[in-house]
């Protein structure tokens, strides 16, 4: 089936389950939060990267302080991440988001009011306890409750709305010519809020608490030879993940494809502009092609994830991610950013949705909330060592080349780690999973 034909028969799909089964509802739901947040903050920061970073701007800060300040709240979503995912299984995911929704509004706008670098860590330091709040850990957590033979579809539904948030990422360099970049900051702040807030009620609600059957298929009719690889009866505790070969092969995994993804999200329109003459306007724009193919990718690895090998379609991207990279760094030419897209894109999407589903199979979802929270703590290291090694070597050197090809060769020999991440040998003796 052509990727379109299965956009078309995953989205008919959808619509034909959302008065059926609450499930599709909370996806949709978290896919368009994903979405907003991707316009204005995941694509939003890159694109105001380019107005800091102009020499005859305002602020002509170098690329080396800017990626320190995408780390810092790198490292900051991480820290946060443990005590969240504990909260996420004693609280409602409802109130946490819009307690993140409040928390975020309030630092989009002391970032629109900002005058120096210390104003500026501390906006963006708020904006991202708001963002980890009403996240992805927040929105998968609530997903993969809901499903188990359909947790891959599901997920990468849920990404499609982060994919099409980037496309629409030039949104926000329009609103910067237009209206200034403070004022696009403050409004965009405010309208992501409101929407989270809104939102938050769906997300909230629990499978248990309306009584819906996972997937909405009656268990009875159900049998075992359509599930997937690792998939258990049995729930890990946190501990118990900790302990298995699984947990950390797949973190490792995880985060070496981070250095590449984390890099270019953040220096990709520094790149185009500083290293290849782009304009701001021209550079959001090629980065919002990457979503565009990341959209199909998500399509492709939600409709092969449920069927096949998830290990062997993350690896296979880990591949896909670094060549993207080495092409654009090294070749010149509108071919071959094209190539790097369509890699890079395809392997993002097709790789981001097994990251979570694969640790709901292998260690159930009662614990999801803190094992996917501790594991961010690993995954973020090389979240804040790419960007951060790739701007301080373009500060050092001139041009981002080195700093690329190292992330690139490194990505690659991740692929390792998921030849490894096979499922966890021994079954845990904790509580077993409700049906």
């Amino acid at each position: 089936m052509n990727p379109v034909g299965h956009v078309q028969n995953l989205f008919a799909h959808v619509q034909n389950n959302l008065r059926t089964f609450y499930g599709w509802k909370v996806v949709a739901a978290g896919a368009t939060i994903w979405a907003c947040t991707a316009i204005v903050w995941t694509q939003g920061y890159s694109n105001l990267a380019v107005v800091l970073k102009d020499l005859d701007g305002e602020f002509g800060w170098s690329n080396g302080f800017i990626a320190l300040v995408f780390s810092i709240t790198r490292a900051e979503a991480a820290l946060l991440g443990v005590p969240l995912g504990v909260a996420l299984k004693r609280y409602n995911i409802g109130t946490i988001m819009r307690v993140g929704a409040i928390v975020q509004m309030i630092g989009f706008l002391v970032l629109s009011q900002m005058q120096n670098k210390a104003t500026f860590i501390v906006a963006v330091m708020v904006i991202m306890a708001g963002v980890t709040l009403a996240g992805f850990l927040t929105i998968t957590a609530s997903t993969v409750s809901w499903f188990e033979r359909k947790r891959a579809r599901a997920l990468s539904f849920g990404t499609m709305g982060f994919a099409l948030g980037g496309m629409a990422g030039p949104v926000m360099v329009l609103g910067f010519n237009y209206f200034g970049w403070r004022w696009t900051v403050a409004v965009a702040g405010v309208a992501l809020a409101v929407i989270i807030w809104q939102l938050a009620g769906v997300m909230g609600v629990r499978r248990e608490d309306i009584g819906e059957p996972l997937d909405g298929l009656d268990p009875l009719k159900l049998t075992n030879d359509k599930r997937a690889e690792g998939v258990q009866d049995n729930h890990f505790t946190t501990g118990e993940a900790v302990r298995t070969h699984s947990f950390w092969m797949i973190a490792f995994g995880h985060g070496t494809a981070l250095l590449v993804v984390s890099s270019v999200m953040l220096l990709l329109p520094l790149y185009l502009v500083q290293d290849r003459d782009f304009s701001p306007t021209r550079a959001a724009v090629v980065a919002g092609l990457v979503p565009m193919v990341q959209l199909i990718g998500t399509v492709v690895g939600g409709y092969l994830g449920d069927r096949f090998n998830k290990r062997l379609i993350a690896g296979v991207a880990m591949l896909m991610h670094g060549l993207g990279l080495l092409a654009v760094t090294f070749a010149s030419g509108w071919f071959f950013i094209a190539v790097f897209v369509v890699l890079h894109g395809l392997a993002w999407g097709a790789r981001g949705p097994q990251m979570a589903a694969i640790r709901a199979d292998y260690f159930g979802t009662t614990s999801f909330g803190p094992i996917m929270g501790l594991s961010s703590l690993i995954i973020t290291v090389f979240a804040i060592s790419g960007p951060l090694l790739a701007g301080t070597l373009a500060d050092i050197t001139g041009d981002f080349q080195l700093g690329f090809t190292i992330l690139s060769v490194a990505t690659i020999l991740g692929f390792v780690f998921f030849v490894f991440a096979t499922p966890p040998k021994k079954v845990p003796a904790s509580a077993k999973a409700a049906v």
